[in-house]
């Protein structure tokens, strides 16, 4: 099984090219909503996130941790592992059931030891103002939330310079998905 690593800044297009990607057969892999499920249903890391931030509801914990970079740090030190094993268990099911190509939905897929599993790194990139705006219309966030959520992440330009395939999300729906058609029609003739 030949797996992407699908990467970018919020409010780039990764989930919009992970759609493209299902519609062209790919099997995806969210890990936001893996972090979900762990987050809801994992009752040692609900305990241990309640007894750090008194909460484990995702918009009070977004509050916090997009404000204060320690509170990140001890957030994702209590998710992160869970969920990359979590991710690893998911496609080591769907290589088994002769899965061709899976794909990892990851804002810091590049920082996480899950890149590695990755036989090539896509990118969805954009202008920051189409990510702004996104953010505002599809999370009711103001500006200023956006650019906190923005500044969170390893820069765009860093991930563009670790990847394989870059797509550009400020084109257009069409464009875009013509981007993903070909890169995965390489990939699956390499």
């Amino acid at each position: 099984m030949k797996v992407i690593g699908l990467t970018g800044n919020i409010g780039c297009g990764k989930s919009t090219v992970a759609g493209f990607l299902r519609d062209s057969g790919v099997a995806t892999v969210d890990a936001d909503a893996v972090a979900r499920e762990i987050r809801q249903n994992d009752s040692d890391a609900r305990a241990e996130i309640i007894g750090r931030f008194g909460t484990y509801e995702a918009a009070e914990l977004a509050d916090v941790v997009f404000t204060d970079a320690e509170a990140l740090r001890d957030l994702e030190r209590i998710l992160h592992p869970r969920v990359r094993g979590a991710i690893r268990a998911r496609l080591a099911e769907l290589d088994e059931g002769g899965v061709e190509v899976a794909a990892v939905e990851a804002i810091k897929l590049l920082e996480s030891p899950l890149a590695d599993a990755c036989d090539q790194i896509w990118v969805v990139r954009c202008d920051e103002s189409d990510a702004i705006r996104r953010m505002a219309e599809s999370r009711g966030m103001d500006e200023e939330s956006a650019r906190l959520r923005l500044g969170s992440q390893s820069s765009q330009d860093a991930k563009v310079a670790a990847a394989d395939v870059v797509i550009d999300g400020s084109a257009s729906m069409e464009e875009t998905r013509r981007q993903v058609e070909l890169a995965l029609a390489a990939l699956r003739s390499a």
